[in-house]
């Protein structure tokens, strides 16, 4: 089946950002398939526990943040690579894969999260 690959990074990233900001619900309701698998062991597997999960994470922490600073696809798949400001001032650098399935729709995710180090030995960014 045809992929629309900019649809799908445009998706995805407001899929995010808007379940990032307080409204996964919406998130879910507009961007998630009838199916969710999630593969982030700190959530549990379906669309329910996604938008209690960050429904906590909203009440938590409303003060983070997030700035999207590329997005990738290749066929099904979307990478998203963002960087994330948590109150006290902890960075993460994270990487996010999104599958979507034939009718543009989010069914698959997984995550891996870094904190930012104030140091590095080659002395690149994250970014």
């Amino acid at each position: 089946m045809f992929q629309n690959l900019e649809q799908n990074k445009q998706n995805a990233i407001a899929f995010y950002r808007t379940a990032y900001e307080g409204e996964p619900r919406k998130a879910v309701e507009l961007y998630v398939g009838d199916d969710y698998i999630q593969h982030n062991p700190l959530v549990g597997n379906g669309k329910e526990p996604f938008i209690e999960y960050f429904e906590r994470m909203a009440q938590e922490y409303p003060e983070k943040s997030i700035v999207f600073v590329r997005s990738v696809a290749e066929g099904d798949l979307v990478a998203l690579h963002t960087h994330q400001v948590w109150p006290g001032g902890d960075e993460y650098v994270t990487m996010d894969f999104f599958r979507f399935d034939d009718n543009g729709k989010i069914v698959e995710h997984w995550d891996a999260m870094q904190e930012i180090p104030e140091t590095t030995l080659n002395g690149n960014t994250m970014y």
